[in-house]
């Protein structure tokens, strides 16, 4: 059997595991708890006026307020949720798997007029395959330069918005053939307004892929993994053992959310240094030793933008220094990035590869200026029960969002009915 006609099979299968499903109405309120904050963004209000320009069908809602075609609410949501870069992260294939599929399955959910448990299990099995389909690609993909956010989480949301929309398997395989022509999206965009782009791109092409295989639109049945399909045409490695187990284990149950408000990948290093409770003016040294990977995705040097500053190393290990809240969004400004005692603590830093750590790990060696030594370490993968996430996730949404409504949001994913969370949704900042 084929990639694409397992997957379709998996789509159309009941959703088997409370476990899961409360992970994702976790990471379904982390989600909108994210977009409604960068719902203020610039980016959010160039996509919106452009979205409401162009017009068309009032199926589904923006972020910030409106209704249009649920193509373009995919898009628009898709890209406002990642606008933050403070979104969910899966570390198995290095993925934001919410951005990408949720606004396709919402969109797609508020079209039909279905209620909350059916965007609840079409988002979990879009966001699984999204992993599945990463791993299965393999990390050349990433590491040549595609951001599987916007790759894989194209086949995601493709698979998300077909189980809602009621397509059959052999659809379903049509659509993961189309969505493999359309699948886009570049490392080269991070730290600009391209890299949240790329989110909506994959969940606006779940739409489109889905809506044109219901139609009855041709497309290759393997385009995924015949011998010019995605795989083979952008470095992947199809791994076997990608797809084991799909439906009974759930690889979302691993999710990681973000409690920093920079790239998932500094966050086990800005753990690791605020564990040495250190002053500024002790520092004459800090030594980052991180995976490999890291290097070509948050190591930039000397960033003088506050989205730069999310993907900086020497950034935030320079906010740590120096007290400065690494939750906040207000911190990774344009302002923080040239404030002259960060750029100062910033040349202390130094950035080194260690193939033994793996992706959730840091280690980080400190020199004191009287000439002794700290060292400190943190795993992301620590064991975090879910009623722990739940009220970390319930804090961080306070600080985005104001106590009132991430209270209102927190009752919303818990409601039958969707109205509750797309008013939130379309309340402006």
């Amino acid at each position: 059997m084929s990639i694409e006609e397992t997957l379709a099979g998996f789509v159309l299968e009941p959703v088997a595991g409370e476990g899961a499903r409360e992970m994702m109405r976790l990471s379904l309120f982390d989600w909108a708890a994210c977009g409604i904050a960068g719902g203020a963004e610039p980016l959010a209000a160039i996509l919106r006026a452009k979205a409401l320009e162009e017009g068309g069908a009032g199926q589904a809602s923006l972020i910030g307020g409106g209704r249009v075609p649920m193509r373009s609410a995919a898009l628009v949501n898709g890209a406002i949720s990642h606008a933050l870069d403070y979104d969910d992260t899966h570390f198995a294939h290095i993925g934001h798997p919410s951005v990408a599929v949720i606004p396709a399955a919402l969109a797609m959910a508020e079209g039909r007029d279905l209620g909350t448990e059916a965007l609840i299990d079409a988002a979990l099995v879009g966001a699984e395959a999204s992993v599945r389909i990463g791993l299965w690609l393999g990390r050349d993909h990433y590491q040549i330069g595609f951001h599987q956010t916007a790759t894989a989480g194209a086949f995601g949301a493709a698979l998300a918005a077909g189980r809602i929309a009621g397509l059959g398997r052999e659809a379903l395989v049509r659509a993961l053939g189309l969505a493999a022509t359309r699948a886009s999206g570049l490392k080269s965009q991070f730290g600009t307004m391209g890299k949240p782009y790329n989110a909506g791109i994959a969940a606006e092409t779940g739409i489109e892929a889905v809506d044109l295989a219901r139609r009855g639109f041709l497309s290759s049945g393997v385009g995924l993994s015949g011998p010019q399909g995605f795989g083979p045409t952008h470095s992947g490695v199809a791994e076997e053992d990608a797809l084991e187990r799909l439906g009974s284990f759930w690889r979302m149950e691993d999710v990681s959310h973000k409690f920093h408000a920079c790239c998932h990948g500094l966050h086990a290093a800005i753990e690791a240094l605020r564990g040495l409770d250190l002053g500024t003016g002790d520092v004459g040294a800090v030594r980052v030793l991180t995976h490999p990977r890291w290097l070509s995705v948050c190591n930039q040097p000397a960033p003088e933008t506050g989205l730069g500053a999310k993907f900086s190393y020497a950034q935030v290990v320079a906010m740590v220094l120096a007290g400065v809240d690494t939750s906040s969004i207000a911190n990774f400004s344009d302002e923080m990035a040239r404030r002259h005692d960060l750029v100062a603590l910033r040349g202390l830093v130094t950035v080194e590869a260690d193939p033994r750590l793996s992706e959730m790990e840091a280690h980080v060696v400190v020199t004191l200026r009287g000439g002794a030594g700290r060292e400190g370490s943190f795993d992301l993968d620590a064991p975090m029960s879910r009623e722990v996430r739940g009220e970390k996730l319930r804090r961080k949404a306070e600080g985005l969002l104001g106590a009132a409504r991430a209270e209102a949001l927190w009752e919303a994913v818990r409601a039958p009915d969707l109205a509750p969370l797309t008013g939130l949704l379309q309340l402006r900042n």
